[in-house]
């Protein structure tokens, strides 16, 4: 404490370097920001980047972008925004277990979503398939983008300027990242195989998160039934007995049930992983022989056979099903009618971009990510809107 009796961010560093594991990332030891600031007085740099992403337009969007259901069928259902604030909680709770850092593992948590366009993985692929000859899209690796150059706050230079070690734990979420041949601007994320631990807590518990409230809300739509999670190894194992007549209590109970199993299970099998292999320090997990937080073998079948169920009775279920398409169509039509015509574009994004309005772009690729980024940065109902403005001639912008 300091003598105002404020905490002293000196004083939290030193008492983070004395707590957590050899292998945790100390917010003293960040490699820092792309464009250097004054470190605040009280914050560590983890806190910093935390708060500026709660408190960033992207990360508000998410409150009406899907995760399986859109919003207007219902306001029980997750969205994009509860299942981040799920998947922090159940992160920050193993983080604390292992003695991971808990500041870097919730910044990653609350930010590794906020690339996602709307309608869910409906846009992401048509978004996907729109931007096949000009770049591509893929949501994570636009979640960098988001935060390095879309969101505008900050005078001094673009995007939120967080420190390189939430940057990393956003490129490296990605499936398309190739750290033996980084697409370009990826360079400084390369070299090594794997994210920080904190980076691979948020992963599996991203994962975790999303399982277990798709079940949930599988329940609730009446899309899956008791009788067919009794089916399930995990369900029966994680209730130890115990059979749930009610939907409200398995909601609640039998979903409780199997984030604390996995949970428990993340953390053991980490704690063994880390002692095993010896890991010493944050570079050493990132060259690690495989990744130093993970799921046993047996609990990581029994997840597997959970997915696979969620996406035989959910996801390819015909009411998401229908709403996907319907989604992708809208995307699409977005897509083509602003890239055809880009004076449609909102006059604040054409000067920004140097896209003069009504004219054809110098460049059809810089062009297309343009539009790409507008639509990216949509909610459901803003797209919604735009394409009731853009095609039917009785509404008006």
């Amino acid at each position: 404490m300091s003598r105002d009796g404020l905490r002293s961010r000196d004083a939290y560093l030193e008492r983070e370097r004395q707590w957590l594991a050899p292998a945790a990332s100390k917010a003293a030891d960040t490699r820092g920001r792309v464009h250097p600031e004054a470190e605040h007085p009280l914050r560590s740099p983890y806190e910093r980047d935390r708060d500026r992403i709660i408190h960033s337009g992207a990360f508000r969007k998410l409150e009406y972008k899907t995760q399986v259901f859109v919003n207007h069928e219902g306001d029980y259902y997750r969205t994009r925004l509860t299942h981040t604030l799920e998947a922090s909680q159940i992160a920050r709770s193993a983080a604390r277990f292992l003695r991971a850092n808990e500041d870097l593992t919730e910044a990653i948590a609350l930010v590794h979503d906020v690339g996602h366009p709307p309608f869910g993985h409906a846009g992401e692929s048509a978004l996907t398939g729109c931007m096949a000859g000009s770049g591509g899209f893929e949501h994570n690796l636009h979640s960098l983008r988001v935060v390095d150059r879309l969101q505008r706050h900050y005078p001094e230079f673009p995007g939120l300027n967080l420190t390189w070690e939430v940057r990393e734990g956003i490129v490296k979420h990605s499936k398309a990242f190739d750290p033996a041949a980084p697409a370009p601007g990826l360079a400084d994320f390369a070299g090594t195989p794997w994210p920080s631990l904190e980076a691979q807590i948020v992963d599996l518990c991203d994962e975790i998160a999303y399982n277990a409230h798709d079940v949930d809300d599988g329940l609730a739509a009446g899309m899956i039934t008791l009788a067919d999670l009794q089916s399930l190894d995990l369900w029966r194992r994680v209730l130890d007995g115990r059979v749930l007549d009610e939907i409200e209590h398995a909601r609640y109970q039998g979903v409780r049930a199997l984030i604390n199993a996995q949970v428990t299970d993340l953390v053991e099998t980490t704690a063994e992983r880390l002692q095993v292999w010896n890991l010493q320090s944050p570079d050493e997990v990132r060259a690690a022989p495989g990744p130093a937080a993970a799921l046993s073998e047996e609990m990581a079948a029994l997840n597997n056979e959970l997915r696979a169920f969620l996406f035989d009775r959910v996801y390819r279920h015909y009411r998401i099903q229908r709403m996907g398409i319907k989604a992708r169509r809208i995307v699409t039509e977005l897509f083509r009618s602003l890239t055809a015509d880009p004076g449609q574009l909102p006059g604040g994004l054409v000067v920004r971009t140097s896209v003069t309005p009504g004219a054809a772009a110098a460049d059809p690729a810089e062009l297309s990510r343009v539009v790409c980024d507008y639509i990216a940065g949509l909610s459901d109902r803003e797209a919604l809107n735009e394409y009731a403005c853009l095609f039917d001639p009785f509404v008006t912008s």
